[in-house]
C-alpha cells in the first residue's frame, strides 16, 4: 500500500516538476535555471504529501532535511547513470533511459523512506505498513 501511495505522489511531483520547467523555460529562464527555480516548490510539495499520505508521519526539520538532500541528488544521479549506461557501456538511449528512471525511482523511494524513518509522530498504521 505505501508503494502505490509513494508512485501516486511521486507522479504528482514529476508532472509539476515537469510542467513548471517547461513553463519557466518558455517565460525565458534556461533549463538549469528553471530545473533549479522549480526544485524548491516541488520539494515542499512533495514534502509535505509524502509526510501526511505516503508514510503519515509528522513533519519534521530533521525528515525535511533528508527529504531535501535525497531528492537534491536526484539530478547528479540521472546524469551519472546516463553517462554510464550510454556513454561507457554503450547501452541505447532507448533502454539506458527507462532503466535511470527505474533506478531514480528505485533510489527516491528507499531514500524517501529513509528520510522519513526517524522522524517522530509515527502513527500506529504506518508502523504496521
Amino acid at each position: 500500500m505505501r508503494l502505490t501511495r509513494f508512485t501516486l505522489v511521486g507522479g504528482a511531483c514529476a508532472l509539476l516538476a515537469n510542467a513548471a520547467i517547461i513553463l519557466l523555460v518558455r517565460a525565458g529562464l534556461g533549463t538549469i535555471a528553471a530545473t533549479l527555480t522549480s526544485f524548491v516548490p516541488v520539494v515542499l510539495i512533495g514534502y509535505a504529501l509524502h509526510a501526511a499520505f505516503t508514510f503519515r508521519r509528522a513533519p519534521t526539520r530533521v525528515s525535511l532535511g533528508r527529504y531535501a538532500l535525497a531528492m537534491g541528488a536526484n539530478f547528479p544521479l540521472t546524469i551519472g547513470a546516463l553517462y554510464l549506461l550510454c556513454d561507457l557501456l554503450k547501452v541505447p538511449v532507448t533502454i539506458a533511459a527507462p532503466a535511470t528512471t527505474l533506478l531514480i525511482f528505485v533510489w527516491n523511494y528507499l531514500s524517501g523512506s529513509w528520510a522519513f524513518a526517524a522522524a517522530p509522530g509515527r502513527t500506529a498504521n504506518a508502523a504496521r505498513e
